[in-house]
């Protein structure tokens, strides 16, 4: 078995440091009627809250709370007001309860504001400080824990085919707009060790672009940034098993965690808690033995 040892062996957050020696688990948590493998299940406050408290004891690392959807067909932007309603509350009563990191799903520099007065450690910004040009001054002010995830265009369409145009090689376009948003990151006063990178699976790419990064994922943790990776229940995943339905993409979702592991990422954001831990500590325990660092 060939084994990668993973880039950055430490993650630092607001007030913790997250070791990156074994898998972290990050549960998704969305605050919306509209996402594309639970909206609504969650919606209201209360409900939002009691799944992050189910996650957390089934063994979630960090929580993950959003309140705007980019699923692939009709996600529509929603006003900043709205999206506080939203998050906002869960985020307080998350942080105020529970002993994992919570993070803030936002591409909202005001959102990421208000989650981080509120006690969330990290911010996980899918457009990789592209969208709001306050977003990494803010970050930078807290000392927040930061995810640079890979997309192109705006809420609307970042995970449609619209922006799916790389050339040859997937993997390196995606590693040089990476690279592009790191210098972003450090020139507004994000220190280095705080930043981790996601490839952005299923965001503008296609199926065999999402299957290409992960097969070369390497490539981005060579890096030397702790990588983050959210494949679960993902239409890669569906059109790869024969699932249609998100719901039932978990056994793909697992596989291609358990890949992406063996290739160095570390963190793996998830709506399956339970699954993903059990799964990733027993491939983890296999990769030690076989050399993995």
């Amino acid at each position: 078995m060939t084994s990668v040892a993973a880039a950055g062996k430490k993650w630092t957050l607001r007030s913790r440091t997250l070791s990156l020696d074994t898998p972290l688990v990050m549960g998704v948590v969305n605050v919306t009627p509209d996402s594309f493998s639970d909206g609504g299940n969650f919606f209201s406050p209360d409900a939002a809250f009691a799944r992050a408290e189910e996650m957390a004891e089934e063994g979630a690392d960090i929580i993950d709370i959003g309140g705007e959807s980019t699923r692939p067909q009709g996600a529509a932007p929603v006003d900043a007001a709205e999206e506080r309603r939203r998050v906002i509350p869960v985020v307080e009563r998350s942080c105020a309860a529970l002993p994992v990191p919570i993070s803030v799903d936002t591409v909202k520099s005001t959102i990421a504001e208000a989650a981080l007065g509120s006690g969330a450690e990290i911010v996980n910004d899918v457009s990789a400080l592209r969208l709001d040009p306050r977003m990494g001054a803010v970050c930078a002010s807290a000392g927040a824990g930061v995810i640079l995830m890979h997309s192109r265009g705006g809420v609307s369409d970042m995970a449609t085919y619209a922006h799916a145009d790389y050339g040859p090689d997937v993997t390196g376009a995606v590693i040089a707009e990476l690279q592009a948003a790191i210098a972003r990151a450090t020139d507004a006063g994000i220190a280095g060790e705080a930043i981790a990178l996601d490839p952005g699976i299923g965001f503008a790419k296609r199926s065999e672009q999402s299957i290409a990064l992960l097969a070369e994922l390497p490539r981005l943790v060579a890096l030397g940034f702790p990588v983050v990776v959210g494949v679960s229940r993902k239409r890669v995943i569906g059109e790869l098993s024969g699932a249609s339905e998100p719901a039932d993409r978990l056994e793909g979702t697992i596989a291609a965690n358990v890949l992406a592991l063996a290739a160095g990422a570390r963190v793996f954001r998830v709506h399956d808690v339970r699954a993903a831990r059990r799964s990733l500590d027993v491939a983890w325990a296999v990769l030690r033995r076989g050399g993995a660092s």
